[in-house]
């Protein structure tokens, strides 16, 4: 088939997918709760995306058809009690010793404190704040961090809604990792989680993400699960069929004197840990390391990757890492084929950026990573492949592939891969330019 009809034929693919339901299903014993998803309407016939939780916990997701005039509660129950079964332990090879935090994540959360970059997105930000001050954690503080504002309207917002239980603070600078960097600065917790103006926080999100600091001294770092909290365009179906941005239904630990045997990148693919929209540090651990990478980041030249420098200077530094899926937050996914064009292009830039910008605040990690360099290159190209629908996991594993990845895409993200590390290379100038500017 010639590029142009091939193109032709993607984009039709890409303009024929229907939006989704989302919602919510809550199995106790024989009882089930069945809820829309944040800020979606009751579920009716047609296809539902389900998040299904076991006594209020997530455990597995799965896509179903309702048929016009059935019970939606009763079929999805039925799917999901048949396919979704509690999340299995994390497997353990032979004389390993017990994943921290296994045994339980029920000890006192620390005082965490979080922080939400934003710019310009004040009805965003409304949102997520509200699901924030929503929390069941015993012990937190929210700062605003508004990142090169252009107008007022952020700090307006904060002040006439929020000023008795938010803190703002203001970044000139622009840039993700500087904005992380000034929120690091200014807070008082024991922990710093970090979140997007884009999410809604389920209302355990902050004790089950923190809750495992407790549990183990040693760990540096928390993530969490990333659902979609809409599927209402092409775009954001297109992206949660090929996994989005959830990492999984199995808690897991990743221990830098334990490399994981099915982790041979380990731990260059930083990407497999977890994202910016649902992390924590330990504030003493993230410090110690200099924070993030400001040349890195939305907002800079190198187009993201600050989450994953952080992930990977953690675990450089001999701490451990803790994915939990029970930690949620509902993202509203990008709408538009351009939108995703941006953030395929984007993704690779980041991808590539963070790697050399580890290397470069971190060149003792040199040798190990070209010793991983030709399984890298191979992991790049598993990456940017064309995803057809064939192959796709089961529901607990959140990749489904109901379509196809487009080309396009895929060459964007390499792309993006081949620029990042010039990208990064150029927002460290603009940096650096921009300090001696100010003298």
């Amino acid at each position: 088939m010639a590029r142009s009809a091939r193109a032709q034929e993607e984009i039709r693919r890409f303009l024929d997918i229907g939006a989704v339901q989302v919602a919510e299903l809550d199995l106790d014993g024989d009882e089930a709760v069945l809820r829309p998803g944040p800020g979606s309407p009751p579920v009716t016939h047609g296809e539902v995306f389900v998040l299904v939780r076991r006594g209020g916990r997530p455990v597995g997701t799965l896509l179903a058809r309702v048929p016009e005039g059935a019970d939606a509660k009763s079929v999805l129950a039925a799917r999901a009690r048949a396919e979704c079964a509690p999340a299995p332990a994390p497997a353990r090879g032979p004389g390993e010793a017990g994943d921290p935090g296994e045994a339980g994540e029920s000890g006192e959360p620390p005082y965490t404190s979080v922080v939400i970059a934003t710019r310009e997105r004040a009805g965003q930000l409304a949102r997520a704040l509200d699901s924030l001050l929503a929390q069941d954690h015993p012990r937190f503080e929210i700062v605003v961090l508004d990142n090169a504002p252009v107008t007022s309207e952020t700090r307006e917002l904060v002040e006439r809604k929020y000023a008795e239980r938010v803190r703002y603070v203001c970044e000139p600078v622009p840039g993700l990792a500087v904005a992380h960097n000034t929120g690091l600065a200014a807070v008082r917790g024991e922990v710093v989680a970090f979140t997007d103006d884009d999410v809604v926080a389920d209302p355990r999100w902050l004790t089950e993400l923190t809750a495992p600091f407790a549990a183990d001294p040693a760990l540096g770092c928390s993530t969490g699960l990333i659902l979609p909290a809409r599927l209402t365009t092409p775009a954001q179906v297109l992206l949660e069929s090929h996994g989005g941005f959830a990492k999984g239904f199995t808690p897991r630990t990743y221990d830098p004197a334990r490399p994981p045997g099915d982790e041979p990148l380990f731990p260059f693919t930083a990407g497999r840990f977890g994202s910016g929209a649902n992390m924590a540090f330990r504030t003493a651990v993230l410090r110690e390391v200099g924070g993030f990478d400001p040349a890195t980041g939305a907002g800079t030249a190198a187009r993201g990757g600050d989450d994953l420098y952080g992930f990977v200077r953690v675990l450089a530094q001999g701490h451990r890492l803790r994915y939990t899926p029970h930690a949620l937050v509902w993202h509203h996914h990008r709408e538009t084929w351009r939108d995703l064009e941006t953030q395929a292009y984007g993704y690779g830039a980041g991808l590539t950026a963070y790697l050399t910008a580890v290397l470069v605040n971190r060149p003792a990690l040199l040798p190990a990573f070209l010793a991983r360099l030709p399984r890298g290159l191979a992991h790049a190209r598993t990456l940017t492949a064309v995803r057809e629908t064939e192959g796709g996991g089961a529901p607990g594993d959140h990749d489904v592939r109901t379509h196809p990845w487009p080309r396009r895409l895929s060459r964007l993200q390499r792309r993006g891969m081949v620029y990042g590390p010039v990208g990064y290379l150029r927002a460290r100038r603009a940096l650096r330019a921009r300090v001696e500017g100010a003298r």
